[in-house]
């Protein structure tokens, strides 16, 4: 039998056995030439994948919260003017990010489990003059998905730079990086890419790095600084050995086999399976009862599930029995709500029967605390929708 858990947060996250097997890869220089090899196929597959032809690529060893740090620290300059939008706990940190580089901050916070609306975001952004603003694609606390196409279209109206934090979105949940003009897409490895936690991701605009060029003034962070990296990426894309901080090499090639993967399976249909599977679930737990953290399930993300517990039901007790069962679920993030939730990750390499797994861990838990409801019920209905 299996000796471990099914991780089903919203990451990190279950890795198909293909990454896996590239992460015990026995581990070579950072500049071997097969190495390089690797180094540059992820940086073009990211391209491929972010819908960006012509944007450029960053690979860092760091969290999605460096990613995010980078793309605020190379664009942003003491006293310019940043808006949040923000949907919960990631845009606060945002907030956070912005004022630690000196800029003058405001923040559109939407109601708990809802979206700022788009005339709110239109009459800030012609009050003054806004270097950037920052959009969290999924935040991971609330579970609620943002329409970045839309903001992004009035951040180019006011000829404001964008920001968008797709750490539980990219490669989940629709992204056209060039299209819709946004400047930069940021994630970690550990999310829908399907990469173990490490890398930092993202990739920047044609317009972004002219913004970058064209600083007044030094950027004030060393280590996320586009001065130390871009020669790297161009180097490692030439495939040519280069050095500034030495690059984790397991994780890389790691993620050049999930890219790939990606690649092969195509990005449309890798969104639209991830589509298939939130509604499919989001259809089981709402046939027994239970109410999802979004206000509706038009901004309900495709990555992953934030759901309340039902009236009587004791939180740490529903998901120690979760995980007797085999089976791992995230308790709530938003400060607001914290022991009122859980939330559920259904991104990457899951598959259907995962999802009946998890489904089963939840009703068995919900049964134990005899919480009324049809046994058996959210399993016939998430399996009727791929009847």
């Amino acid at each position: 039998m299996k000796n471990r858990k099914l991780l089903m947060i919203p990451g990190p996250i279950e890795v198909d056995p293909a990454v896996l097997r590239a992460m015990g890869e026995v581990t070579t220089s950072h500049v071997a030439p097969n190495f390089i090899e690797s180094f540059g196929n992820s940086l073009e597959l990211m391209r491929k994948i972010w819908l960006a032809p012509k944007g450029q690529p960053f690979i860092i060893a760091g969290s999605g919260t460096l990613a995010m740090d980078m793309a605020v620290s190379n664009l942003i300059e003491p006293g310019d003017n940043a808006l949040v939008i923000s949907t919960g706990y990631f845009g606060e940190r945002y907030k956070n990010i912005l004022t630690t580089y000196g800029a003058n901050v405001t923040v559109l916070q939407a109601e708990i489990g809802d979206t700022v609306p788009l005339e709110t975001i239109e009459k800030e952004l012609s009050s003054k003059n806004y270097k950037l603003l920052t959009i969290t694609h999924v935040d991971t606390s609330t579970g609620v998905l943002t329409d970045p196409k839309s903001i992004v279209h009035l951040a180019q109206k006011h000829n404001t730079l964008s920001i968008l934090d797709g750490v539980c979105a990219t490669a989940g949940e629709e992204t056209q990086q060039e299209a819709w003009g946004i400047d930069i897409v940021l994630t970690g490895s550990q999310k829908a890419i399907g990469v173990p936690p490490g890398l930092a991701l993202l990739v920047a605009s044609e317009k972004a790095m002219d913004t970058w060029k064209n600083r007044k003034t030094p950027v004030q962070n060393y280590y996320g600084s586009f001065t130390n990296w871009l020669p790297i990426m161009q180097a490692y894309e030439e495939r040519k050995p280069s050095y500034f901080g030495t690059p984790p090499v397991n994780l890389i090639r790691a993620l050049e086999v999930s890219l790939t993967l990606i690649h092969n399976e195509r990005i449309k249909n890798r969104v639209a399976t991830h589509l298939q599977y939130a509604k499919a679930f989001r259809n089981a737990v709402q046939s027994i009862g239970l109410q999802l953290v979004p206000k509706n399930n038009e901004i309900a993300a495709h990555t992953m599930t934030a759901i309340y517990y039902p009236e009587g039901i004791d939180g740490n007790l529903f998901r120690k029995d979760i995980a007797e069962f085999g089976v791992i679920l995230a308790g709530g993030l938003h400060a607001e709500i914290k022991t009122k939730y859980f939330r559920i990750g259904h991104m990457g390499a899951i598959t259907k029967s995962d999802i009946v797994a998890t489904l089963s861990a939840i009703e068995s838990a919900l049964h134990k605390q005899n919480y009324n409801f049809e046994f058996g019920k959210s399993i016939r209905e998430f399996l009727s929708y791929f009847a």
